[in-house]
């Protein structure tokens, strides 16, 4: 294969790529919680003895949108949104996680849990209990009163190290450096927050992804079909 088709296919590769996270995003438009994320492209310098530099595209860093998405009114009780920069913290059988996520309900013995049934931690680290039955109030800062009495406080963190950050699955996500409290974030019960994502941009995008792939795709064609001619010419002479 020729430079140029190895230069191509590198872009091919990271255009792929970069539509499958556009698609993932679209089908997520809804889910709550979600964050969007993107594709970065950069470059990088292929060498080889005797010879010639080729300039690669190579796209496998994602980043992720932190944007606050819209918060929607549902009345539930244990339904919260974060307003600012934070997020839950949730314990799951592979170590704690960061989420937006906040459609929480209770489980049999009382912990605030996730719908997968993933307990909730309070500022402390512990899981927040809520008593059943009880009329619970959620203050801004993440205090819960039961019956007018604090029983704890749903705690809001940020990652130590946000460039550390790591996508887990959809909503939620790991912090190998560890958590500090959120200071600026607040809690407002009875609303969730949905995905960050804009649908109509995203389609747009996609749009435009495919088209550079088809440019890509039929430029290959063309320089296979060149070096094809190339090869029986020089067998003919």
């Amino acid at each position: 294969m020729s430079s140029t088709g190895y230069v191509t296919l590198s872009r091919q590769g990271g255009l792929m790529n970069e539509m499958r996270i556009v698609a993932n995003n679209i089908a997520n438009a809804a889910t709550t919680g979600f964050r969007q994320e993107g594709l970065v492209f950069s470059e990088y310098i292929r060498t080889a003895p005797d010879q010639p530099s080729l300039s690669m595209s190579r796209a496998q860093v994602r980043n992720t949108s932190m944007e606050q998405g819209a918060l929607t009114q549902t009345g539930g009780r244990l339904d919260l949104a974060i307003e600012g920069e934070g997020f839950f913290l949730i314990q799951t059988p592979a170590g704690q996680r960061l989420t937006r996520a906040g459609s929480f309900a209770t489980s049999a013995n009382g912990d605030l849990v996730t719908p997968e049934g993933h307990p909730v931690l309070d500022a402390g680290g512990a899981p927040v209990f809520v008593p059943a039955g009880a009329d619970v109030a959620i203050a801004d800062d993440g205090t819960i009163s039961a019956d007018g009495q604090p029983l704890g406080q749903v705690g809001l963190y940020l990652p130590a190290d946000p460039l550390q950050l790591k996508r887990e699955d959809g909503v939620r996500f790991d912090s190998p450096a560890g958590v500090l409290p959120a200071e600026d974030a607040r809690l407002i019960q009875g609303f969730l927050e949905g995905s960050n994502v804009n649908p109509v941009l995203q389609i747009a995008r996609m749009i435009e992804v495919q088209r550079a792939y088809e440019m890509g795709q039929s430029f290959l064609e063309t320089e296979d079909q060149r070096i094809r001619n190339a090869v029986k010419t020089l067998i003919r002479s």
